[in-house]
């Protein structure tokens, strides 16, 4: 049960820092706290743990322009964040973890300035139909986080500039653009500041859960684990990944996320794999070329393998099938 809550506001705009300082906030939260942490990016694209850096970004326009790319934890899809952003993460324990309560407290923050929001889809919250917030999730152990952005007047220009977005997924929203499924809280309240937000969000977290919010001191927290972390999320293995081409390249849509699978294979076994993916379960998907590698590219000994894992879910499985025997 929560007993105490927390807040910390990021003093940096850095996302390697950002990103490090909210995994080291993962590792330390204690059973029974929630720590809600607030923080803000500069010129920043966003990719989910296991997407392919080079299809969703046009890194060297994006990088030309002084921005950055950095890989998060958690899975989904490619975000930009400028200071018009204001990105929330939920830190708590598996006992205390409630996506629908963590939620609620953005929904009544957004209530509170004077806007009403919903809920609408698998992760994204919409006023008047239109995306302003998209989620994700990471669980390590028994600690875990629920983290989002909040579009209060984001530059739109960028989406396009740096973001390439995969037509699956526009198909799939009967879009033609991102930009055109998406807008800023300032659209619908111009007098709105990252400065109001922040204080409706901490006013809402203390109202959810019916307790005093207590703010946690950057001073306090260990210097050198956070510096370690930020160096981490700075490695350049990290962030762009290994796109080296394999033999064959298949990719599709499934309800639950785009799924890209490279492998090669000799004598029907297959030697070599990669999955891109802006789907959920960030570890599982990560674990699957390891998995696939050494397998016979046959259904039975596939399913036994994948089925194995303790993250892997009967959707995601059976995804992976589709395209590796279709």
């Amino acid at each position: 049960m929560i007993r105490s809550l927390f807040v910390i506001y990021s003093r940096e705009n850095d996302p390697r820092h950002n990103l490090a300082l909210e995994e080291y906030l993962l590792k330390t939260v204690k059973p029974g706290q929630c720590i809600l942490y607030l923080w803000q990016n500069q010129r920043t694209v966003v990719i989910g743990r296991n997407q392919n850096a080079e299809n969703e970004c046009r890194i060297q326009t994006l990088e030309g322009d002084g921005g950055h790319l950095v890989r998060r934890l958690s899975g989904g899809g490619a975000v930009y964040h400028d200071l018009g952003n204001l990105n929330f993460t939920f830190l708590v324990t598996q006992e205390d973890y409630d996506v629908a309560r963590q939620t609620e407290v953005i929904l009544r923050a957004v209530q509170l300035v004077g806007l009403r929001a919903e809920k609408n889809g698998r992760n994204d919250l919409t006023v008047d139909g239109q995306k302003f917030s998209g989620h994700a999730y990471y669980r390590t152990g028994d600690q875990c986080y629920h983290h989002g952005t909040i579009m209060v007047d984001v530059d739109m220009a960028p989406l396009e500039k740096y973001l390439n977005v995969s037509p699956l997924k526009l198909q799939a929203k009967g879009v033609k653009s991102v930009r055109s499924r998406v807008a800023n809280l300032r659209d619908y309240l111009p007098d709105l500041t990252i400065s109001r937000l922040n204080q409706a969000l901490v006013e809402a977290f203390g109202s959810v859960y019916g307790l005093p919010v207590t703010e946690l001191r950057y001073e306090d927290l260990d210097q050198e684990a956070i510096a370690q972390g930020q160096a981490r999320f700075s490695d350049p293995a990290w962030i762009y990944g290994d796109s080296r081409p394999l033999e064959v390249s298949r990719e599709a849509r499934f309800d639950w996320g785009i799924l890209r699978l490279d492998y090669s294979q000799a004598d029907g076994i297959i030697t070599e794999a990669a999955l891109w993916s802006d789907g959920l379960e960030a570890d599982f998907l990560s674990r699957v070329p390891g998995l696939l590698r050494g397998c016979p590219l046959e259904a039975g000994p596939l399913r036994d393998k994948l089925t194995a894992d303790p993250d892997s879910t009967g959707e995601a499985v059976d995804s992976i099938l589709a395209l590796l025997l279709g």
